[in-house]
C-alpha cells in the first residue's frame, strides 16, 4: 500500500473561526493503482491533494504514507518524502523559466544530493521517456504547453517516486496536448507507476482505473445524486 487515509478532517482558521474544508475522508491507494479524484471548484480536492502530497497536514484523523505516520512527522521527514517518494505534476507546470528543460528535470536530483554526472544521465533518460529528447536544451518559453507539461512529468518521475500526484494536469492544455499527456500517464501506469490525479473533467477522470468523487469536502465512490443526473 502506498498510502492510507482514515477519517481525516481539515479545518482552516479564519477570523478566529474554524472553517471546515474536508469531512471524514477515508482513502487508500495500493501500489500500481491509477486513481482519479473528481470534483468541481471549491469541493476540497486541492486541499486533499495537498494533504496526500505532504504539503499540508490534516486537522485530525490518520494518514500513513509508505508506513510513515504523517501527522507526527517533522519537517525534515516530510521534505524527504516529498523529494524522494512523490512526484508532482501541476496544472501550470511550475517550471523555472530561465533553466533548460534538462536543468528543470535535474532539480529533484539536485535536492537529493545526486552527483552532477548522474543527475544529467537520469534527467536525459526521463526526457527521452516523455518524447522530448530533441528539446532538452530548450527553455520553457521555447516550448508549447504540452511540451512544458511533459517536462514537468519528466521532472516528476526522474526520482522514481512511489507516487505520481497530478493536479489538473490537462487544465492548461488544448485537446490534442491533453490527449498526449493522458496517453503518457497510461503508459507510465502500465510500467508500474502509481498515479493519483485530481480533475474536474469527466472525460479525463474516466482515463483512470478508479474514480472517486469529492463534493463539499466529502469523498464518495459514486457521483453524488445531482452529478449523476447531469451525467445521465
Amino acid at each position: 500500500m502506498i498510502f492510507e487515509i482514515k477519517n481525516i478532517y481539515k479545518d482552516y482558521i479564519q477570523a478566529k473561526q474554524a472553517v471546515p474544508v474536508l469531512h471524514d475522508i477515508t482513502l487508500s491507494v495500493d501500489e500500481g493503482e491509477y486513481v482519479a479524484i473528481m470534483g468541481p471548484s471549491g469541493s476540497g480536492k486541492s486541499t486533499l491533494m495537498n494533504i496526500i502530497g505532504c504539503l499540508d497536514k490534516q486537522t485530525k484523523g490518520s494518514f500513513y504514507f509508505d508506513g510513515t505516520d504523517i501527522m507526527s512527522a517533522g519537517d525534515k521527514k516530510l521534505s524527504e518524502i516529498r523529494n524522494k517518494k512523490i512526484g508532482f505534476v501541476f496544472q501550470n507546470f511550475n517550471l523555472l523559466p530561465r533553466q533548460s528543460a534538462l536543468e528543470n528535470v535535474e532539480l529533484p536530483l539536485l535536492y537529493a544530493g545526486v552527483s552532477k554526472k548522474e543527475r544529467r544521465r537520469r534527467a536525459k533518460m526521463a526526457l527521452e521517456r516523455v518524447g522530448l529528447e530533441n528539446r532538452m536544451n530548450f527553455r520553457p518559453t521555447q516550448l508549447s504547453g504540452g511540451q512544458k507539461q511533459r517536462v514537468a512529468i519528466a521532472r516528476a518521475i526522474v526520482n522514481k517516486p512511489r507516487l505520481l500526484l497530478a493536479d489538473e494536469p490537462t487544465g492548461a492544455l488544448d485537446t490534442a496536448s491533453g490527449e498526449q499527456v493522458m496517453e503518457l500517464f497510461e503508459g507510465l501506469n502500465k510500467e508500474g507507476v502509481t498515479i493519483v490525479m485530481i480533475t474536474h473533467e469527466p472525460d479525463i477522470a474516466r482515463r483512470a482505473k478508479r474514480i472517486m468523487y469529492i463534493r463539499d469536502g466529502r469523498l464518495y465512490t459514486e457521483p453524488p445524486r445531482n452529478e449523476r443526473e447531469v451525467q445521465g
